[in-house]
């Protein structure tokens, strides 16, 4: 009888364990990147205002599409306080640094080799926009750029 009490305690701090993790909120000081020069880039400067994060691969069809849209746009986010990152998932820098120049891509761009920021953001697929508020919350996750971006972060 003792035994089965240490288990049921064992399950419910486990639960409750398990709970407290996947209800928390994901912030964006919770993830180090490198940008193509091998800089690390702390996500957690990104607080103060708002930020998109644009995760994409060079072979992604609809990402190609997507990150030629964002980079004519991106001047103008910038000058209204919008941080834009491009985060390329698991790919070498060669790809990438060869897809910038070809594309003349000018956001900023980092790479998560190994998923960390994927993990962090749970990312399923690409392309994926994912909206931070001032304080460095999550507030939406998407797949296109909604019309409406500015009021959902310039809040």
């Amino acid at each position: 009888m003792h035994n089965l009490r240490k288990i049921k305690i064992c399950l419910l701090v486990l639960l409750i364990f398990l709970l407290l993790g996947f209800t928390r909120a994901v912030y964006a000081n919770d993830v180090i990147l490198n940008d193509l020069n091998g800089k690390l880039v702390n996500l957690s400067g990104l607080t103060g205002k708002p930020a998109i994060l644009f995760f994409w691969t060079t072979w992604c069809p609809y990402c190609r599409k997507e990150i030629k849209a964002l980079n004519q746009m991106y001047p103008g986010m910038e000058k209204e306080g919008i941080t834009v990152l491009a985060i390329d998932i698991g790919e070498s820098d060669f790809m990438i640094k060869r897809f910038i120049k070809d594309n003349l891509v000018s956001l900023k761009v980092l790479s998560d080799k190994e998923g960390l920021a994927v993990d962090k953001y749970e990312v399923m697929g690409v392309p994926t926009y994912i909206f931070l508020d001032k304080a460095g919350r999550v507030i939406l996750q998407s797949h296109v750029l909604p019309q409406d971006y500015k009021s959902l972060i310039l809040k």
